[in-house]
């Protein structure tokens, strides 16, 4: 009773754990069948359990050793790879140093070939001739990239872009190209390239952008016979003309525009340049006047000297009128009155002289003046912002040159219209006073020859 007391709840516990679904049994016979019958099934179970663990433990066994197998085959084909690996680093190492012995001459042209794609690519950058062939640049620094031998047809491709240049520099070439005009405004325009040195178009010249590789019309430019001369290019199809060129390729052309002209070089003097301008305008419309009343005077006295009967237009007309007036005068009376009419016709021919005289010499004066003033304002730009930019003092230095130009300018041409019109005025005094002498000598003669008969 007691062995049933225990061995009954290990039963009720197999029961439990038991995989067949079993009714609840009703008596202990019945639930000992049941245990009985799931231990016969739990064994048939386990032995096919076990049957298909041998089963599959020869399997696995199997594959491990044809795994086995191939892992010692890779390796082994591994240590051979490692040998030829091994041997043809060695053979490798050895072509290399065969192919550095041999191709020396080869890697020379390497770098040369580098170093003038290289030149080349900076040549084409500031080349005029990359306006009207775009994208040669690019081309260039496509070839100089390349860090291996270079081939047959990069040398030719290199070899036949430098050929282009030279063939393009001598020819005188008419295309389309991209202009930026004066105002900042972009247009298509026609030009006409002369070599490498310049380019025109629309009878203006222009100047290359290398870093945007455009064209641009110069804000100041040339004097009017070399737009002439660009103007009549453009126009031309045959033949030889003549043109104007930068040899330096822009820098002659840049100088040019940073010149000033005329009228801003008299800017530059100021008021002290203004006044000089107009002591030069006085001056040379009192010698104008001067000059051509001298004419005017000389003319009518050669035509009296070929005349016998006295025109009192001119002074050595009065004069013969002073003589056949007063014949009966004594010689030294009618020489008085010869002299008075001598004098009063030298101050009208030498009138304006004087004041001629002093314009000529206050002109260089001012253009001291003019020299102090522009030093005086240099050296306050010097005592106020130092030494350091010239371009402070370009403005006081520009008013001390300048206007010395001026005043030099002014006096020497006033000098000279001065000295010529004294000479001509001297001249015809000169003469007046010849002729009137052999008048009062001819008078005295006649006087003497008629005391002597009386």
């Amino acid at each position: 009773m007691k062995l049933g007391k225990l061995i009954l709840p290990f039963l009720i516990c197999w029961g439990l754990t038991a995989t067949t679904e079993a009714a609840t049994p009703s008596s202990l016979s019945e639930l000992l069948e049941n245990v009985r019958r799931n231990q016969q099934q739990q064994e048939v179970t386990n032995s096919e359990r076990e049957q298909r663990f041998l089963a599959e433990k020869d399997t696995q066994e199997q594959r491990l050793h044809t795994l086995q197998e191939a892992l010692e085959a890779e390796q082994r084909r591994s240590t051979q790879l490692q040998q030829t690996f091994d041997q043809n680093e060695e053979t490798i190492a050895s072509l290399e140093t065969k192919l550095q012995a041999r191709s020396g001459s080869l890697l020379e042209l390497f770098g040369f070939y580098r170093q003038v794609s290289g030149d080349t690519a900076a040549l084409f950058k500031d080349s005029l001739i990359s306006t009207q062939i775009p994208g040669r640049v690019q081309q260039v620094k496509q070839l100089a990239k390349h860090d291996s031998m270079p081939s047959i047809q990069q040398l030719e491709a290199l070899w036949f872009l430098l050929q282009q240049e030279m063939t393009e520099s001598g020819r005188v070439v008419s295309y389309p190209a991209r202009v930026v005009a004066a105002d900042g405004n972009e247009r298509e325009q026609q030009v006409t390239r002369v070599g490498v040195f310049i380019a025109v178009s629309s009878g203006r010249f222009l100047r290359h952008l290398p870093d945007s590789g455009k064209l641009q019309e110069l804000p100041r430019q040339p004097a009017t016979r070399y737009l002439e001369l660009a103007a009549n290019l453009e126009k031309a199809t045959t033949g030889m003309h003549s043109m104007v060129i930068d040899p330096s390729r822009g820098s002659v052309f840049s100088l040019l525009m940073q010149t000033p002209d005329l009228i801003e070089r008299i800017r530059q003097g100021k008021l002290i340049g203004y006044v000089i301008i107009a002591v030069c305008v006085i001056g040379l419309f009192i010698a104008l006047k001067g000059l051509l009343h001298l004419f005017y005077v000389g003319r009518k006295v050669r035509q009296q000297l070929k005349s016998e009967s006295p025109d009192r237009n001119n002074p050595l007309g009065r004069v013969m009128a002073i003589y056949r007036e007063n014949t009966s005068l004594s010689s030294e009376t009618l020489e008085l009155k010869m002299d008075e009419s001598i004098i009063k016709d030298s101050s009208r021919l030498q009138r304006g002289l004087s004041s001629l005289k002093i314009l000529a010499a206050i002109a260089p004066l001012l253009g001291l003046l003019g020299t102090v003033t522009g030093l005086i304002e240099t050296f306050q730009s010097i005592t106020l912002f130092g030494a350091g930019d010239p371009g402070l003092m370009a403005g006081g230095i520009s008013q001390a040159l300048v206007t010395t130009v001026l005043g030099l300018t002014t006096a020497i041409p006033l000098i000279l219209l001065h000295s010529i019109l004294a000479s001509r005025s001297r001249h015809l005094v000169s003469l007046l006073e010849e002729q009137s002498a052999g008048i009062i000598a001819l008078h005295a003669e006649k006087s003497e020859r008629h005391a002597s008969l009386a």
